[in-house]
């Protein structure tokens, strides 16, 4: 980002044009914005801050990164919606499951979604710590369930809780689902919910291979708690288009990339 303002900006056009910055680049860092714009670090601490809230960014030491689009939808409104990308990467994500794998499915919309894309021969041995995609899970008549029980949250429909972790920590999967509500190549997978960090943590460990299957907004997003950095994933997948930084960033970090067809 080079200088490019001789004179300070109304602070409201100067706050647009950050937002439209942060939309580019995926990441704003105050000292590059205080040369682009010619104002102090101070000044721009304080338009970083009023954005965040706003809600429009989330506020990390040093700058500021995007928000994901759905923080907020209680679990029932992301379940009902109507999403074909979703739909698609959550079929792309079912082929990866094969006869006699031992799967972990962690809570969330999409992994829900993956839940109902698998063959309907598929046979495999299940475990999730929600209960609603269990119940999805039990309709198949290859599937044996293992439901990680525990207190329910109810915003996410998920259990987390001592008794969660000691079963999630005494399974070696083959194959662990993990759900994303933010993940960004330099700060990590993160999550809006601090009751999901060890249930997360858990799973991450307890699997060979960890899938992460999200929309494009949640890349190079951030929330408040931290569960485990990028290269704990192995593959991604998600949409050919990204509006926050660059999917090359992930593969940097040995992550396999894997692309739907706008």
């Amino acid at each position: 980002m080079q200088a490019e303002h001789s004179t300070a900006e109304l602070p409201q056009l100067r706050r647009q044009k950050i937002l439209l910055i942060l939309e580019r680049d995926g990441k704003v860092m105050a000292s590059e914005l205080s040369q682009h714009f010619a104002v102090s670090e101070d000044t721009i601490r304080r338009d970083l801050s009023e954005l965040a809230s706003a809600g429009l960014v989330q506020r990390v030491h040093g700058g500021a990164l995007p928000r994901p689009k759905d923080t907020g939808k209680d679990y029932f409104t992301r379940v009902g919606e109507t999403d074909e990308v979703k739909t698609r990467l959550a079929q792309l994500a079912a082929r990866r499951v094969k006869n006699g794998q031992i799967v972990i499915f962690d809570s969330g919309s999409t992994t829900l979604q993956i839940a109902r894309s698998l063959p309907a021969d598929i046979s495999i041995t299940a475990i999730t710590a929600s209960p609603m995609i269990a119940i999805t899970l039990a309709e198949y008549k290859g599937i044996t369930v293992i439901v990680a029980g525990g207190q329910l949250n109810p915003v996410t429909m998920s259990s987390s809780g001592h008794e969660t972790l000691r079963l999630i920590e005494g399974i070696k999967a083959d194959l662990v689902f993990t759900g994303v509500c933010a993940i960004h190549p330099e700060v990590g997978i993160s999550s809006l919910h601090f009751d999901e960090v060890p249930v997360k943590q858990a799973m991450l460990s307890s699997a060979s291979h960890v899938i992460a299957v999200t929309t494009a907004d949640k890349l190079g997003a951030v929330e408040p708690f931290v569960v485990a950095p990028c290269n704990r994933v192995h593959t991604l997948i998600t949409e050919r288009h990204v509006a926050s930084g660059n999917v090359e960033d992930y593969q940097k970090l040995g992550i396999e990339v894997v692309q739907i067809d706008a």
